[in-house]
């Protein structure tokens, strides 16, 4: 569970709120009243239901059948541990090393990734290095494609909804100057010409953006672990160095994110040492 994006949608939630109703005018009183002034059926239908209009035209039903997926993934995400990625990797290799390539064959079976597992079997079924490395990277960028295709739903919506938020201010403002003669109207009017472009501009920037956003956050986790699949198993078919691929795969993360094993060791004999003295 993604607390941080909880939070954030409850507060900025009940920020919102709170400013419709509250009543600066007798001491920061609470007028819940008020909210009923932020309530217009056309300007919701406008910017809503013209938002949502649009989505579905500029994109196939499959695409926006994802989005309940896409909103699981921001508040529930899959937990993507690249430090476990590359301790197994150098697993794998220590033992490749030692006992060759077949004897990964009985790991396979362990290893809950499954973009981890196939590449693994490819290396041993002793797919051509070429072949192995040509088909990483075309997940890689099959992943890149698929992601960004995700998102793209979100950064049309972002467009949309202040768009359908001026249309609606459009609206409102040719029926109050065509209606000026009728004081009645004026209010309507000039009601559905701002409250369009507060809510075309609540859609976009408090539902929109932050969910494109926070995929793409997603995106960079799930691609690094992808990326240091790739580098590690192509390290193990090469017949590298454990220690090299650990320190290479090590180097792909923040400083200070991952501590290779033999560092740390050593840093720990120094240590002692130093008290010795």
């Amino acid at each position: 569970m993604d607390i941080t994006s909880i939070i954030g949608f409850l507060f900025g939630t009940a920020f919102i709120v709170i400013s419709c109703v509250l009543d600066t005018s007798n001491g920061f009183a609470i007028n819940f009243g008020q909210i009923m002034s932020f309530v217009d059926y056309p300007s919701i239908m406008i910017t809503i239901g013209g938002t949502i209009c649009s989505l579905m035209i500029a994109f196939p039903l499959s695409d926006l059948a994802k989005v309940p997926k896409h909103l699981k993934i921001i508040f529930f995400p899959p937990k993507y541990k690249p430090e476990i990625y590359i301790e197994q990797i150098t697993e794998f290799a220590q033992k490749a090393r030692v006992n060759g390539l077949l004897a990964l064959e009985e790991d396979i079976d362990n290893i809950d990734d499954p973009f981890m597992k196939s590449s693994l079997m490819m290396v041993v079924d002793s797919v051509e290095p070429e072949k192995v490395k040509a088909h990483l990277e075309a997940q890689l960028d099959y992943l890149d494609e698929r992601h960004a295709a995700g998102r793209a739903i979100y950064d049309r919506g972002s467009q949309f909804a202040p768009a359908f938020g001026m249309i609606g201010t459009l609206i409102g403002l040719i029926n109050l100057l065509g209606n000026l003669d009728d004081i009645s109207s004026v209010a309507p009017n000039m009601a559905v010409a701002l409250i369009t472009t507060f809510y075309g501009s609540i859609m976009a920037n408090f539902i929109f953006l932050p969910i494109s956003s926070k995929l793409a956050v997603r995106h960079d986790q799930e691609y690094l672990c992808k990326v240091i699949i790739c580098e590690g198993i192509q390290g193990i078919q090469a017949g590298e160095n454990p220690r090299f691929i650990e320190e290479r795969l090590a180097h792909l993360l923040p400083a200070g994110k991952y501590q290779i094993q033999g560092e740390e060791e050593g840093r720990g004999k120094g240590k002692s040492k130093g008290k010795r003295r």
